[in-house]
């Protein structure tokens, strides 16, 4: 099957049969662009860099508001009451270290008020903009001002010329709480897929695997979870047992969910090194 490009997709979605805000399933993903590692050597003063914010990357497509798997989130009507039908995407966050209060908001079949008001949209992109990165800075810094609503914010950019300069801003923000940086290209166009354009520094490794299996404990995790059999997008296997609190195995994530781990680099068959669990990541849709 022909892939789209991410201006096609962004097109589909106003062909849909949205009803004003009411939120509808979707069949496909929006395609969106992914970052690469951050690595060495890199000609800084080419990137705008900006905070990594530690919360659920969302894509308000003109009518709905989707996560990166394709989820309709049901948002109050209030919450993107007058947003514009030209698409703007963000980080649905609570704050530093608060990745879990916006989980258990977007999880609620019927959203309330008092914790949808806890939340904000740190827009990053425009993506049915044009132009290259700086142009699309500038214009959803605009689309912001328009919006004219306290939880709806622009995300700072900013030009690091070195890697001295770069790494003490990485600990400065990392000290706050912070989940790390981001770093793009400033002449590069909105596309969809992984590029060295679009670049993360963490000061830790993750990534994503679906949970295949369930194993169960024994001795001190006796009746409960012992380990948790995932799979990786490129077919690898493993277990993962660490990091696992006594709730989560009490009532793990179920087979067919996706978790984020944490681990320190990999083996020569590519399989994850001490592999941490972190948590559920609700930018994938759960399998049947």
């Amino acid at each position: 099957m022909q892939r789209r490009s991410a201006m096609e997709l962004f097109a589909l979605t106003f062909t849909l049969g949205f009803s004003g805000h009411t939120p509808i399933a979707t069949a496909a993903a929006p395609a969106l662009w992914l970052a690469n590692r951050y690595r060495d050597g890199l000609d800084l003063s080419r990137y705008w860099v900006s905070e990594k914010y530690d919360g659920v990357r969302v894509l308000w497509n003109g009518q709905a508001l989707l996560t990166r798997g394709g989820h309709t989130l049901s948002s109050p009507d209030w919450f993107h009451a007058d947003w514009p039908r030209t698409p703007f995407e963000g980080e649905l966050w609570a704050g530093r270290e608060q990745f879990s209060s916006v989980t258990s908001v977007i999880q609620q079949s019927q959203p309330r008020d008092e914790d949808w008001q806890k939340l904000r949209i740190m827009v990053f992109d425009a993506p049915s903009h044009p132009g290259n990165l700086s142009q699309r800075i500038q214009a959803y810094g605009e689309l912001v001002k328009s919006i004219n609503q306290p939880w709806v914010q622009a995300v700072a950019q900013q030009k690091i010329d070195n890697p001295r300069d770069l790494k003490q801003l990485h600990l400065e923000r990392t000290k706050l709480g912070a989940e790390g940086l981001m770093l793009r290209l400033a002449n590069a166009t909105y596309r969809s897929g992984r590029s060295d354009d679009h670049l993360k520094l963490k000061s830790h490794q993750d990534n994503d695997a679906q949970v295949i299996a369930h194993i169960a404990g024994t001795g001190k995790f006796a009746n409960l979870l012992g380990a948790l059999q995932v799979q990786t997008a490129q077919g690898q296997r493993f277990k993962i047992g660490s990091g696992l609190r006594e709730e989560d195995r009490r009532s793990p994530p179920a087979v067919g969910e996706w978790i984020t781990y944490r681990y320190r680099g990999l083996t020569e068959q590519g399989i994850p090194r001490f592999a941490t669990y972190l948590r559920v990541n609700p930018d994938y849709a759960q399998q049947p």
